[in-house]
């Protein structure tokens, strides 16, 4: 095994830390903006599959990241079980909502998705024949609560509100939701994995907005039962969770899920997140990404505290959320030149 990220998910301590970048194709780089209006909205971009492509490979060339995620969205799976998704430009997506069993019972489900979702394999699988060899590719999913959250609500909320709604007053329903969406993600992410995703992460961005039993029931327990199948159908597949603003509910997350890596983001301290998440297996952040806006020195002693506090376990560096569109690429070349000079 000589590819970086894949010796670090395997527990191993590098000197060197390997270095990926969530959402790194993508706004901030002036050859997406490029290649995005080639492909004429977001939708195309994501279902071109050469395009798509395209765009994933872009940041390797410039910045020879340790790895390259498959460009794609969390949605593409609730459109692919039937739902109507559109993205209104300077406000996000939009879907048709689901609120009642009549709305459920309208879904797919098992080999449906993949009628859909075959331009995405086929962009997995451009991708592993055109990334360099020592370039892992990894393949991703939503998880269900936050997929959920958009399907329930029908766009993003700042605090998720309709779902906790719903999960109020009509239990059956939201579990038959999550419930579905964690069987459709193993099939999704089973397909990416065929088509060659070496890894495959799956994304809780709004994990944090779960409590107590909650956070169990619908962030850790669906995370578990994907990343235990999935490792059934592909044994030794390795499987990076990121349950975003988890709090103490990161402690354990490794053993609770059986993911090989649990991603952190800025709201802990690498330092917290060494002592009480590292010590259980690979910890993959935790850069604020507003760093990539501003640079400067805080940039370089930033990325170097990273560095610091987890040198003494596996750990992948990345930053504690997907960079924003306001990001300067320079500052990304910045924070890859201090990590691999240090």
């Amino acid at each position: 095994m000589t590819k970086t990220i894949l010796r670090a998910l395997a527990g191993e301590t590098l000197p060197t830390p390997p270095i990926w970048m969530m959402r790194q194709a993508g706004r901030y780089l002036p050859e997406y903006k490029a290649t995005r209006a080639e492909a004429g909205d977001f939708l195309s971009l994501c279902y071109n599959p050469d395009l798509a492509t395209e765009v994933t490979l872009q940041p390797i060339r410039r910045y020879g990241f340790d790895a390259a995620i498959l460009f794609a969205d969390i949605l593409l799976l609730p459109q692919a079980l039937g739902m109507d998704l559109w993205f209104v430009t300077g406000e996000g997506p939009r879907l048709s909502t689901i609120t009642s069993d009549a709305e459920f019972d309208k879904l797919g489900r098992g080999e449906m998705i993949h009628d859909t979702l075959n331009p995405v394999y086929q962009t997995v699988r451009n991708l592993s024949s055109a990334l360099p060899s020592e370039t892992t590719l990894i393949g991703f999913a939503g998880a269900p609560w936050t997929v959920a959250t958009y399907m329930i609500a029908g766009k993003g909320t700042k605090d998720q509100g309709p779902a906790h709604a719903l999960k109020a007053e009509n239990r059956a329903l939201f579990e038959k939701i999550i419930d579905r969406l964690t069987e459709a993600t193993i099939d999704y992410l089973s397909e990416q994995v065929k088509a060659g995703a070496e890894v495959v992460k799956i994304f809780d961005s709004w994990a944090g907005s779960l409590q107590g039993e909650d956070f169990d029931l619908y962030c850790t327990a669906p995370a578990r039962t994907i990343t235990q199948e999935l490792k059934s159908r592909f044994p030794g597949l390795p499987v990076i969770a990121f349950p975003r603003q988890a709090g103490e509910k990161y402690v354990g997350f490794h053993a609770a899920t059986g993911a090989d890596c649990v991603a952190v983001d800025d709201s802990v301290t690498p330092e917290w997140a060494a002592e009480n998440v590292q010590v259980t297996g690979c910890v993959q952040g935790n850069l604020a990404s507003s760093h990539m806006v501003t640079g400067g020195q805080a940039l370089v002693d930033e990325t170097r505290r990273v560095v610091e506090a987890f040198r003494k376990g596996p750990h992948i560096f990345n930053l504690g959320h997907g960079i924003t569109p306001d990001a300067d690429p320079e500052n990304v070349q910045l924070m890859i030149d201090t990590v691999r000079g240090m």
